[in-house]
């Protein structure tokens, strides 16, 4: 009784510290995610007060805040526009992989980490925060502006790659080698196209087994599908994220607009437990030594992630503003490089400093992020774009050989 007792002191605490944070972040225009993971840290092992008897509370959460977080990503795209953007925004995807995630591999191949280290951190580096920069676009107002669809299909490609990637760095993780990896890799491409195959031909079926009509049905039945699926997919080392994002895709129509509507709330629930969570686990002590490192690769790869949104926007003939809006927008890493971070520190099989490195990184860039996504609202921005314009308008052709 005594420790049922502490428990839900424990968590009632917390989750109401993480209400006030929240509200806090709100205020001053930042995301909520750095201040959940400073909460976990200041709570969790080495920190002011660390919380022991809800540990295992926020490790059931924050498992189901990461598929949470996958199947309302998934509700949010339809088979055919996930088809449809994998055909037309596949070159800036490339660009972005190659620019942002072989830094983090490279990263940690100069600290002397290993090649399994190299691939993890290489996941960590590439993939943006789409949670971050929805709100901030929202925030600013630009939703309707021409280079917002090329921001998400840049988004929307990291996600279908994730879907991939994450499988394969759970097998390398799990000890399973290249081989298993590869198998895996295999696998996990063989249900994304069945599921997709599905979806395309049977999506409307499947939604009728869900009754939009009836909300706490509706509730019941896509959270009781999600975490069977995502348990299911586990199961066959395919990753219950990869899971449950597919969930989301399957589902169409009516169904899967209700559905994102009820799921919200318990997505933002278990996604802030999932944040203070990889803080709880991850010691403080550990960020001093490297933070420097952390600031150094958050520079690099805030400019290559800049490069590659300015690259994609110029690509389908988005003026020089839009560009570099479309770039600075894209900076901010958030919740798939914690899952990331979070599957290594589980698995319990790689560079220990690798947490820390990556709570640091993460915090880096989604508290400067959202203030670089501003700049090109400046007036002296601006003016540079200009200057930097009208040079370039006065700089000669080439004359012809």
């Amino acid at each position: 009784m005594h420790e049922t007792t502490t428990l839900l002191v424990e968590v009632g605490a917390l989750l109401f510290l993480l209400g006030l944070l929240g509200r806090l972040s709100r205020r001053i225009g930042l995301s909520p995610i750095p201040l959940y993971l400073l909460a976990g840290l200041a709570f969790g092992h080495g920190g002011l007060l660390p919380l022991n008897a809800s540990e295992e509370f926020f490790a059931v959460g924050a498992e189901i805040g990461v598929i949470l977080l996958l199947v309302m990503l998934g509700l949010e795209y339809s088979a055919n526009e996930l088809v449809g953007n994998l055909r037309s925004a596949a070159p800036a995807g490339l660009i972005d992989g190659l620019l942002n995630a072989l830094p983090g591999a490279a990263f940690a191949l100069l600290l002397g980490w290993d090649w399994v280290a190299a691939l993890v951190l290489a996941g960590i580096t590439w993939v943006s925060s789409s949670g971050v920069i929805a709100k901030v676009l929202g925030d600013l107002g630009r939703l309707g502006n021409r280079e917002t669809p090329v921001i998400l299909s840049v988004l929307v490609i990291e996600d279908l790659a994730m879907a991939l990637y994450l499988p394969l760095v759970t097998a390398v993780l799990a000890g399973t080698g290249l081989l298993g990896g590869g198998i895996a890799l295999a696998v996990a491409v063989g249900t994304v196209l069945l599921v997709l195959v599905v979806a395309i031909r049977y999506g409307n079926a499947i939604s009728t087994f869900m009754s939009a009509k009836d909300p706490e049905a509706l509730l019941l039945g896509v959270l009781g599908m999600t975490l069977l699926v995502a348990g299911v997919a586990a199961k066959l080392q395919v990753s219950a994220a990869v899971g449950a994002f597919l969930v989301g895709i399957a589902l169409s129509g009516p169904v899967a607009h209700h559905a994102t509507e009820l799921l919200t709330p318990l997505r933002d629930l278990f996604a802030a437990v999932f944040f203070v969570f990889f803080g709880l686990v991850t010691d403080p002590r550990d960020i001093p030594p490297v933070l420097l490192p952390a600031l150094g690769l958050a520079i690099v790869t805030m400019a290559t992630k800049t490069l590659t949104g300015y690259l994609a926007a110029r690509r389908v003939g988005i003026a020089e503003p839009g560009r570099w809006r479309a770039g600075l927008a894209l900076v901010p890493r958030g919740e798939f490089s914690i899952v990331i971070a979070g599957l290594a520190v589980a698995a319990g099989s790689v560079e220990p400093k690798l947490a820390a490195l990556a709570t640091a990184y993460v915090l880096i860039t989604v508290v400067t992020g959202p203030m670089l996504a501003r700049l090109p609202d400046l007036a002296w921005f601006k003016r540079w774009v200009r200057q930097r314009g009208a040079a370039q308008r006065a700089q000669p052709a080439p004359v012809p050989d």
